[in-house]
C-alpha cells in the first residue's frame, strides 16, 4: 500500500512535467493534425523508450554511486531546488496566463518526421529541460523507490510514464477530433495544482538530502 501512495505521488509529479508546453507536446500536436490520434501513442512509445533508458541507466550504471550518502545528499538538495524552481515557475506562468494549449496555432505548424516513434525519442534527447529533470529531480526520486527493490524500480517507471501517457493521448484526442475538451482556465487551474504539489515535494527532497550529508 506504501509504494501504491509513493507511486500515485510520482504520477502527479510526472504530470506536473507532461502538461506544460514544449517540444514533445509541439511534436504531437503537429503530428496528430498530419496522420491523425494515432501519432499521439506513437510519439509517446518513442519518449517513455528512453525514459526507461534513463530509468535502467540510473539504477544498474550509477547505482554504487547513488548509495553514497555524500552523493546521495547532493541530489536531494539540487533535486528540491529544481523542483522548488519548476513549481514556482509552472505556478507563476499559471496564473499569470503564460501559458497555453494553442491548439490551433500549433497544428498550423508542418513536419516532415517520417517516424512518430524515433521523433519521440529525438526531440525527447534533444530537449535540456529533459535532461536537466532526470539529472536532478528525477535521480533524486529514484533513490526513495529503491529502498523497495525491483518493486520500486517498477512503479517508479510505471508511475512516471503513465502520466506522459494519459497527458499525451488526451492532446491527440483534442487534435484528432477538432474540438477543444480542456478550456484554458481548467488547463491553467491543473498546472496551478500541480506546481503547488512540486513546490511541497521540493522541501521533502531537500530534507532528505540535508539528512543523508549529516549521516
Amino acid at each position: 500500500m506504501e509504494l501504491l501512495l509513493l507511486a500515485g505521488s510520482w504520477w502527479i509529479v510526472g504530470f506536473s512535467g507532461a502538461m506544460m508546453p514544449g517540444p514533445v507536446t509541439t511534436l504531437i500536436v503537429t503530428e496528430t493534425a498530419r496522420r491523425g490520434f494515432i501519432a499521439g501513442p506513437l510519439i509517446t512509445i518513442g519518449h517513455v523508450l528512453l525514459e526507461l533508458v534513463m530509468v535502467i541507466a540510473l539504477f544498474f550504471g550509477l547505482g554504487d554511486l547513488l548509495k553514497q550518502n555524500l552523493v546521495a545528499g547532493v541530489i536531494g538538495l539540487l533535486g528540491g531546488l529544481v523542483l522548488l524552481w519548476m513549481g514556482f515557475g509552472i505556478v507563476k506562468s499559471a496564473w499569470l496566463g503564460q501559458v497555453s494549449l494553442n491548439l490551433t496555432q500549433s497544428a498550423g505548424q508542418s513536419g516532415k518526421t517520417s517516424s512518430p516513434i524515433a521523433a519521440g525519442i529525438l526531440t525527447s534527447v534533444a530537449n535540456p529541460y529533459w535532461l536537466l529533470w532526470w539529472a536532478t529531480v528525477g535521480t533524486a526520486s529514484l533513490l526513495t523507490f529503491q529502498a523497495y527493490g525491483f518493486a520500486g524500480i517498477v512503479a517508479f517507471y510505471f508511475g512516471h510514464t503513465l502520466a506522459d501517457w494519459v497527458w499525451n493521448n488526451v492532446v491527440a484526442f483534442v487534435v484528432a477530433t477538432g474540438r477543444r475538451l480542456m478550456s484554458e482556465q481548467i488547463y491553467r487551474s491543473i498546472l496551478i495544482v500541480c506546481g503547488a504539489f512540486l513546490i511541497a515535494l521540493s522541501f521533502y527532497f531537500v530534507s532528505s538530502g540535508i539528512g543523508f550529508l549529516r549521516s
